[in-house]
């Protein structure tokens, strides 16, 4: 069936369930025979976002997950994303939302770890889990089970997955570094459990959103920042800025963002919209991620052309880092009654899936990208 077809079925089905749906609600008949999409009730909303307006992946996130949902309700329920600052501060989406100032947002949820250290689950954690790991607890896992329950307790707010980056970078720096004690005082953007983390390793941590990083690097304010990968990057200018560009990034290996919702306003969509917005966050989800592991290749390639240095962290630096990322989440463990109950989940599947991964699909990779031929290896 193709595309355009399977949309005006869809819609078609959506619309007779509505239908039916509100009139078993409301005790009254249904004012058609047949059910279309103008019986659907008509709601617009506002969604807040933490991403510059000139990112067009990662707010190209926000926009897929709002143009399914008015494709599917056939145009009655339309959601408008704004960039970062529009309507709510970019590191201010969730409490927004929470708050009910605007009904819905998209954002990061490891930008809200000062409020719970449980909000770097819903994005990903410093040696965590690849994008299809990720995907895997929480749809299949129980994770996203698990941290709707959260949120729903403590911020009046249901989410879902709605965009993935995939394996990020390790940042920007100015000057090279090799060890550990390289990092002492360094200044640098990089927030969440990965910013607690370097934190520990002697870095001086600093949150900024996104827009806010090329002024920052360029002003000298920070010595360094890591933001996504090289598609994202390249379009902040943070190539012109800094030389260094570090790899891989540890704290992210799979980052996830999501679509937040004000548990109120959930409440009164009708059932058929709900499913309409898991379905959306799906696809958009999913999207996501298929366009930055397309693009990211080629925009690192445009990068090393133009003089952009790469270089790996040293064994020493990605000993110490994960090292500190277990102690912190044992100490997190340790005090938050919510972390605990969540990451011994999270460590179990952890170790579980890891296992399988390196077994097979992790002995497939070391057997092709050790045999690379000439023109695919990697920029040097």
């Amino acid at each position: 069936m193709k595309r355009r077809q399977l949309v005006k079925t869809t819609t078609l089905g959506v619309a007779a369930a509505t239908t039916a749906s509100v009139a078993a609600c409301t005790g009254a008949s249904s004012p058609v025979a047949e059910g279309g999409a103008e019986d659907l009730p008509r709601i617009d909303w506002q969604m807040a976002t933490s991403w510059p307006a000139a990112l067009d992946t990662i707010l190209g996130g926000a926009q897929t997950f709002a143009d399914r949902v008015s494709a599917m309700s056939g145009g009655q329920f339309t959601i408008s994303p704004r960039s970062a600052g529009e309507i709510a501060p970019p590191l201010e989406v969730l409490n927004v939302v929470s708050q009910g100032a605007v009904p819905c947002g998209h954002t990061a949820s490891y930008y809200y770890v000062g409020r719970s250290p449980v909000m770097g689950f819903g994005a990903s954690l410093p040696f965590g889990f690849t994008p299809q790991q990720q995907n895997a607890w929480l749809y299949e896992g129980g994770g996203l089970d698990k941290l709707q329950e959260f949120y729903a307790r403590q911020f009046n707010v249901i989410q879902f997955p709605a965009g993935n980056t995939g394996a990020q970078m390790g940042g920007w720096f100015r000057r090279e570094i090799a060890s550990v004690s390289d990092l002492a005082g360094l200044k640098m953007r990089i927030p969440g459990l990965g910013g607690q983390v370097m934190s520990k390793l002697g870095v001086t941590v600093q949150t900024l959103p996104g827009g806010e990083i090329f002024q920052a690097l360029q002003t000298g304010a920070i010595d360094a920042a890591e933001w996504v990968g090289p598609y994202d990057d390249e379009k902040l200018g943070l190539n012109k800025v800094a030389q260094y560009y570090y790899y891989p990034g540890w704290w992210e290996p799979g980052s996830t963002l999501e679509v937040q919702i004000n548990l109120d306003q959930w409440n009164q969509l009708p059932e058929v919209y709900q499913q309409i917005v898991r379905t959306a966050a799906f696809e958009a989800n999913l999207e996501m991620l298929s366009r930055y592991e397309t693009r990211n290749n080629e925009a690192l390639q445009r990068l090393v052309d133009g003089g952009v240095q790469l270089r790996e962290y040293s064994a020493e630096i990605m000993t110490a880092a994960q090292e500190a990322t277990f102690d912190l989440y044992d100490e997190f463990a340790a005090s938050d009654a919510d972390f605990k109950a969540i990451y011994d989940d999270w460590r179990g599947f952890r170790d579980r899936i890891y296992a399988w991964s390196q077994l097979n699909q992790g002995a497939f990779e070391r057997f092709v990208y050790s045999n690379l031929k000439a023109g695919g290896e990697p920029p040097a």
